[in-house]
């Protein structure tokens, strides 16, 4: 019997994180499941446990505390059995920018996008060596559009797809697929613990569709997977237009516009 490479898996407790927990079970994998809750955490371990025939870890850390984001590095780079990264843990906020407390900002900078490029960086170097392995970044649709007036957590899911992008061209030869999930507004406690009433929603996805989407787009190697974007050339289309203004990008030349008239 050829065993399946195991997954690590941030924000596991609840939510998205933890139905790819129940779906990679499904698929035979065994499975270390991160988030601050230890409580839920081993009850969600020993339901896998009971339903499937795999080994199922419990770490219980804090990301946005460093000991803690040191244990769970060090589990990365040592567990060569772990072959699959999903960085799934983050959170939302409430309120405008200049609501926000300074501190509460920074706690979710740290959350959303240091942890997240910490533990990215602590697989990848032993992924790539070994040839084979993934890292699935959750970023959200929010990352696209600083109109929907979620500026700081926006940013975070930004730098999230532009990571996994850059990644993605740097670790696709080496055999280590990286792939960028896109969410809209998901069922997940996210929105409670952010203060933002999820009936206030006009449309929102189930979680349970939200990851199957996502394991279709993982399946087909995507490097980009949009659940909820209807028109798949919507994406390609931004793309596109995307190179065409890098080929724009003369660094050595002032455009004609900047040019002070004499």
């Amino acid at each position: 019997m050829t065993t399946r490479t195991t997954v690590l898996i941030t924000g596991a407790s609840t939510g998205i994180g933890a139905v790819y927990a129940k779906r990679f079970a499904q698929r035979g994998h065994d499975l270390v499941l991160v988030a601050r809750d230890s409580t839920r955490l081993e009850a969600l371990a020993t339901e896998l446990r009971n339903e499937h025939t795999v080994t199922v870890d419990v770490l219980q850390a804090d990301l946005t505390q460093i000991g803690d984001l040191h244990k769970v590095e060090t589990r990365l780079r040592d567990d060569d059995r772990i072959g699959i990264l999903i960085n799934n843990a983050g959170a939302a906020q409430s309120g405008s920018f200049i609501e926000q407390t300074t501190d509460s900002v920074a706690h979710l900078v740290s959350l959303n996008t240091t942890a997240l490029v910490r533990l990215a960086s602590a697989i990848a170097p032993r992924l790539a060596n070994a040839g084979d392995g993934a890292i699935i970044n959750i970023g959200s649709v929010v990352g696209l559009a600083p109109e929907f007036g979620m500026s700081v957590y926006g940013a975070t899911k930004a730098f999230v797809l532009f990571l996994s992008q850059g990644l993605s061209l740097e670790l696709t030869p080496k055999g280590v697929y990286v792939q960028a999930v896109l969410p809209a507004a998901t069922r997940t406690e996210i929105w409670e613990r952010a203060g933002i009433d999820i009936n206030t929603l006009n449309e929102i996805m189930e979680v349970g569709d939200l990851v199957d989407a996502a394991l279709v787009g993982f399946d087909r190697r995507e490097p980009v997977t949009i659940p909820p974007l209807q028109d798949g050339a919507r994406w390609d289309a931004l793309q596109g237009a995307r190179q065409g203004l890098l080929s724009e990008i003369k660094q050595s030349a002032v455009a004609e516009r900047y040019k002070t008239q004499a």
